[in-house]
């Protein structure tokens, strides 16, 4: 085959790749209990462990909103208020999972592409299929399950923490009262804005940490091809993420 029509047939060859790869792993799932420990394990690593730097990012994002909001809308026609109503359906709407999702694409999709990626090119996978376990069910489903489950919870720990440092911005600049601000945000709530905001961390959670499996478990080459896979995993994780973004706010919104 020609170089130039391999290279235009690999997208569609990888998908094809990953569509099985899921398919196969996800036959396993009525062994729950094979992987019960690990999905324990993975939901720490993945959710608990990664909470400080989201929020940490969450924090700074509402408080930087605040102030950008603040500066665009100084108006004596505008609301205060509004600063409030914008920032809290910005962090419910977007930011909140936006910011968390491009997180865990460099802590937690780079962590699984390397874990699988050194597991690959050390022949440990081999040894798992060779003692007769189904290596795709016991070592992405895991993962996978857990990122769908904790990534929510993160995206929770990050609107709540985005929206306390908003208040504590506003009450730190002087660019409006914490009273105002929450008058904003009760007035502009809407009851689909968290709904949406958890279907998008559900979807998040799925394409981060099912690209970086496969990236991982299909990685060749040795030590460069793990850092390849690893780069690949973040870099794909985080351009999906914006595209499954717009699709959902096209359809759902």
């Amino acid at each position: 085959m020609p170089v130039l029509q391999r290279r235009l047939m690999q997208p569609l060859f990888s998908l094809g790749r990953y569509a099985l790869l899921l398919t196969k792993g996800f036959v396993w799932l009525g062994q729950f209990s094979a992987y019960r420990k690990d999905l324990v394990a993975q939901c720490v690593r993945i959710g608990i462990e990664s909470i400080p730097i989201v929020a940490l990012a969450a924090a700074f994002s509402g408080a930087v909103t605040t102030v950008q909001t603040a500066y665009q809308l100084v108006s004596p026609f505008i609301p205060s208020a509004v600063i409030g109503a914008v920032v809290v359906q910005s962090l419910i709407l977007e930011l909140g999972a936006v910011v968390t999702g491009f997180i865990l694409a460099g802590r937690v999709g780079a962590r699984i592409a390397a874990e699988l990626g050194t597991m690959r090119v050390t022949d440990q996978i081999d040894a798992l299929e060779a003692m007769g376990l189904n290596s795709v069910g016991y070592l992405i489903v895991p993962r996978i399950l857990a990122g769908v489950i904790m990534f929510p919870v993160l995206y929770v720990s990050a609107v709540s923490v985005g929206v306390a440092g908003g208040l504590l911005a506003a009450a730190a600049t002087d660019v409006v009262t914490m009273a105002e601000f929450v008058q904003g945000a009760r007035e502009s709530y809407l009851l689909f804005g968290p709904t949406f905001g958890l279907i998008k961390s559900v979807v998040f959670g799925f394409v981060i940490t099912s690209i970086s499996c496969y990236m991982g478990y299909f990685t060749e080459g040795g030590a460069e091809g793990v850092g390849r896979s690893t780069t690949q995993a973040a870099v794909i994780s985080c351009v999906f993420i914006l595209i499954s973004d717009f699709m959902l706010a096209v359809l759902l919104l």
